[in-house]
């Protein structure tokens, strides 16, 4: 075969096939074509592809609380693994470095709801769970790595909430002796109306305090859990998106935006984005739009609050007031895995400010951002074996501050189970 070189009308070369082979030319194309493509599929030097790329034990998908949590427990309980984690964000994608910091196990509104399509058994135990969730995560990486701070917080009713109100008041105590099993004490919520007027708060009725709630800054909360698992040796590789999990010869592959890799275990813990590997997990996406203010001079807030059956969220950092929430606006809306905002929301948090938080107060926006959470009908995670050698542990349905560390070391249990 003979290869000319001919310049185009754009002056750039080509290959012109002629000879006894001319007629195969297109065959002759694909061919190269394919090479082109398996070459691109190979770009990995040697030094990468031993130190880097092949020999994971395990691969986890994510490196938000949930699958950092679990490469720690699987280099603790086993040194001997080799832990990759993939993450396709710059940062961690979904939750876990947008949330607003709440190290909190419900409000006292929240465990009557959940009650209603629930056991007292199943209440308690979740609870139990978040609440030793809690534990494990300060135990983890210390209170001052974290910014830990237990304020306590506050649960804000409306002047048109009255009915809700009473309705919590009422069954205050019930709740305080169920919750003593997993708590510890049965001061858990208490009412404290004589602090709205102390906060400034305008149109609210009534308000219980539980001071067994905290909250923490997520940013440094990332920032320890990555120092920690890098220390033990665990490998994070960002801006890595997985499309494809099969099962071949033995292994499990994984076609990525940088290629395949191989491995003998995979464990998902991409929460809300779980459904796009596998449509059949009962995980929905959720949105949850949150702002932060400029420093505000003599602000009084220094807590957790939340209203609406926490479906809106507030606290104070450095000065400055986080506010979240509104999904309840429009769930179908907020049902996406797209980032953003929506004017409904937006106006409805600014609302809240003007008219409840922060009546006749100045004050200035100076971030908005959202993140994407995981919710199901059960108000349970998911961790289970989803393919042979492959597991997954996702829905944390907004608690993953409080549930993400054991979710992370049972996931990392049922993939490697310890004698």
């Amino acid at each position: 075969m003979v290869h000319k070189h001919i310049q185009d009308s754009n002056g750039f070369k080509k290959f012109n096939l002629e000879g006894p082979f001319k007629q195969h030319r297109y065959k002759t194309a694909f061919l190269i074509f394919e090479f082109l493509l398996l070459g691109l599929e190979h770009t990995f030097s040697y030094w990468e592809r031993t130190a880097f790329i092949d020999h994971a034990d395990v691969i986890i998908i994510g490196s938000g609380i949930v699958g950092l949590s679990a490469a720690l427990h699987l280099k603790r309980q086993q040194p001997q693994l080799k832990v990759t984690v993939l993450e396709r964000g710059f940062l961690p994608s979904g939750a876990s470095t947008k949330n607003a910091g709440f190290a909190c196990f419900g409000t006292l509104s929240e465990q009557i709801a959940y009650l209603k399509k629930s056991s007292e058994e199943e209440v308690l135990r979740l609870v139990d769970y978040k609440w030793r969730g809690l534990q494990r995560l300060r135990e983890n990486l210390g209170d001052a790595n974290i910014d830990f701070h237990q304020y306590g917080g506050y649960e804000l009713f409306m002047d048109s909430e009255k009915g809700k109100a009473e309705e919590a008041l009422d069954q205050l105590t019930w709740f305080n002796n169920l919750l003593k099993q997993a708590i510890g004490s049965a001061e858990i919520y208490k009412a404290a109306d004589a602090k709205i007027a102390e906060f400034g708060f305008k149109g609210i009725s009534r308000m219980i305090f539980n001071p067994y709630e905290g909250q923490i800054h997520t940013g440094k909360m990332m920032r320890a859990l990555l120092n920690k698992v890098c220390d033990v040796g665990v490998l994070v590789l960002n801006n890595c998106s997985v499309n494809h999990i099969a099962n071949e010869n033995g292994q499990v592959r994984l076609a990525t935006s940088h290629g395949d890799f191989k491995t003998s275990k995979v464990i998902l813990a991409t929460n809300a984005f779980a459904a796009q590997l596998y449509p059949g997990l009962d995980v929905i996406p959720g949105r949850g739009q949150v702002l932060v203010t400029k420093p505000i001079a003599g602000l009084k807030l220094k807590g957790t609050y939340h209203f609406n059956e926490g479906y809106y969220y507030f606290r104070n950092i450095d000065d400055r007031l986080l506010f979240g929430g509104g999904r309840n606006i429009d769930f179908k809306q907020e049902e996406t895995w797209d980032f953003g905002h929506t004017d409904g929301v937006k106006n409805s948090l600014i609302y809240y400010l003007n008219e409840v938080i922060l009546p006749g107060q100045n004050y200035e926006i100076d971030y908005w951002w959202s993140g994407i959470m995981g919710f199901g009908e059960d108000i349970s995670p998911i961790i289970k074996e989803v393919q042979p050698n492959v597991y997954c542990a996702v829905r944390c349905n907004g608690m993953g501050v409080a549930m993400g560390s054991l979710v992370g070391e049972e996931v990392a249990n049922l993939a490697y189970p310890t004698t």
